[in-house]
């Protein structure tokens, strides 16, 4: 049952962020308007990093247990988990207040973000937000990649 449990979280979060980051959000940004698909885009992304924190921290605890139950074929899965969820924990909850605070700032000084004294910073904080996204993408796509089958015929 543990084994399944595991499979099954980490089926939902590596689904669920490629899912957001390579489909959903290119769809948005080439069928509405920019600053719309911007707010709707970080409203996902901001969902998908709770979901993500969650998961992450359920998926190391059950990682855990069962390599203490004596099942090594998890040892090596901690590593890539560890990787995405620091990847979330950075990405959303360091770097995302500061661009959340460009973009009102912005909104302050009754411009758009792209048109603002705070472009460069948020193209920054961007940038790094992204890498980081891309990292968390490999890091799930070796969790999944990695993770062990069952020997027991079903």
């Amino acid at each position: 049952m543990p084994h399944r449990l595991f499979r099954l979280l980490a089926t939902i979060w590596v689904g669920s962020q490629l899912t957001v980051g390579y489909l959903v959000a290119p769809v948005l940004f080439s069928t509405l308007e920019r600053g719309s698909a911007g707010q709707l885009a970080g409203h996902m992304f901001y969902l998908e990093a709770l979901l993500g924190a969650a998961i992450g921290v359920l998926m190391l605890a059950l990682g855990n247990y069962m390599v203490r139950r004596g099942d090594v074929a998890y040892r090596r899965l901690r590593w890539p988990l560890l990787g995405m969820l620091l990847c979330t924990l950075i990405g959303y909850f360091a770097l995302a207040p500061f661009m959340s605070a460009a973009l009102t700032d912005a909104a302050r000084a009754g411009t758009d973000i792209g048109h603002s004294a705070y472009a460069a910073r948020f193209g920054l904080l961007h940038g790094v937000s992204s890498v980081l996204y891309g990292l968390e993408s490999l890091f799930g796509i070796v969790l999944v990649w990695r993770l062990p089958f069952s020997s027991r015929v079903f």
